[in-house]
């Protein structure tokens, strides 16, 4: 008896589904002890201590891949590792919009790379701007989906507002499309939200829901690139498909096993309690800096604040040796600066850079 395909993938390429995917060296290697079917050296590198880096990584490494399995709380086929969300969001558009005929669908101001990848993919993307309060208008996005919509993606804590999208409209969104299009949940900052729930919760529902999580943040681990796309297994496979061959490098692998050990976790939360702590710190003493007109709601790493002349607040920090990030190109967004929440001390010197000299004390 087979097991009945996805419905879902009626929306990907055709071509890709059709395609011989590529087999490397290791996914052949079985258990074998002497390697000698992927051209590599036979000798580590100097300074390799018992890394192997001279044999290409596990192309899903086992052990990360059933770690995060555990850590989110779904099954190992239904997670795919690799360099960042970034990677995973570029796979997704390259497997379901053909180019000059599909569409994926966003809400801004949110990620930019969603955006990129569809337009180098060749494939449109669909507006549906979110409200004034910076939530999700769930009726005004389903509007905008037509025949073409592939993907719609939805940035909770949205980038660069900080916002949280409710799971009620998250599910609303995968009621109306299903076996339409698949939802994509970014939840890159949800670490920081508290106790909200994970889109991953809906998946035993509803097949048309991808949930992207990355170590880049509340794992301290931006510098390894290492992020997860956790949906439906046959999703999984079908981006395995067009995936690099080793698209997680060994020591990247190892970095992300240290800091989801027990330890790892545990300073984590610690940190996260910290940073949680200090982007409430900040909103409240912001408020009063000069020129600063409004410090949006929060439920990441970040803030998001309005001021009066963004581009001299900016100056002043960088005078100070403070970078932000200037939001103002974004729709919505005019005059507005992305903080980092960062330590306790450089906190303290961002308020001082701004004239909050006396808050800090």
């Amino acid at each position: 008896m087979t097991t009945p395909r996805l419905k879902l993938l009626e929306r990907a390429r055709p071509e890709i589904m059709a395609m011989q995917p590529y087999s490397s060296a290791r996914m052949e290697a079985g258990q074998a002890t002497i390697m000698l079917n992927a051209n590599e050296s036979p000798w580590a590198p100097p300074g390799d201590d018992d890394c192997g880096l001279n044999r290409y990584p596990d192309p899903q490494p086992k052990a990360l891949r059933m770690r995060l399995a555990d850590l989110y709380g779904v099954a190992a086929e239904q997670v795919l590792v690799g360099r960042g969300s970034d990677e995973a969001i570029d796979l997704l558009v390259r497997a379901f919009c053909r180019e000059g005929r599909d569409t994926i669908l966003i809400s801004p101001p949110t990620f930019g790379m969603y955006a990129v990848a569809a337009r180098t993919q060749g494939a449109a993307v669909i507006e549906a701007p979110l409200a004034a309060d910076f939530a999700v208008d769930a009726d005004a996005l389903l509007a905008k989906v037509t025949d073409s919509t592939r993907l719609v993606f939805v940035c909770t804590p949205n980038n660069p507002t900080g916002a949280l999208v409710p799971l009620p409209t998250v599910e609303r969104l995968a009621t109306a499309l299903r076996d339409r299009a698949l939802v994509v949940v970014d939840e890159a900052y949800l670490e920081f939200a508290g106790d909200a729930p994970s889109a991953t919760g809906l998946l035993d529902r509803y097949d048309n829901v991808a949930v992207l999580r990355t170590l880049s943040k509340a794992y301290a681990l931006a510098g390894a690139r290492v992020g997860t796309l956790i949906a439906h297994a046959d999703v999984v496979a079908l981006l395995r498909r067009i995936q690099a061959p080793y698209p997680v490098p060994a020591p990247c692998a190892d970095a992300a096993l240290a800091a989801l050990s027990a330890q790892g976790i545990a300073q984590a939360r610690e940190r996260i309690a910290i940073l949680r702590g200090e982007r409430e710190r900040l909103a409240r003493a912001l408020p009063s800096a000069r020129g600063v007109l409004a410090v949006y709601p929060s439920a990441a790493n970040f803030l998001c604040v309005r001021f009066a002349d963004a581009q001299a607040a900016y100056r002043a920090l960088l005078a100070a040796g403070i970078v932000v990030r200037d939001v103002g190109r974004y729709p919505q967004l005019a005059d507005c600066l992305r903080i980092t929440i960062g330590t306790p001390q450089e906190n303290a010197a961002l308020l001082g850079a701004l004239g909050l000299r006396e808050a800090v004390a």
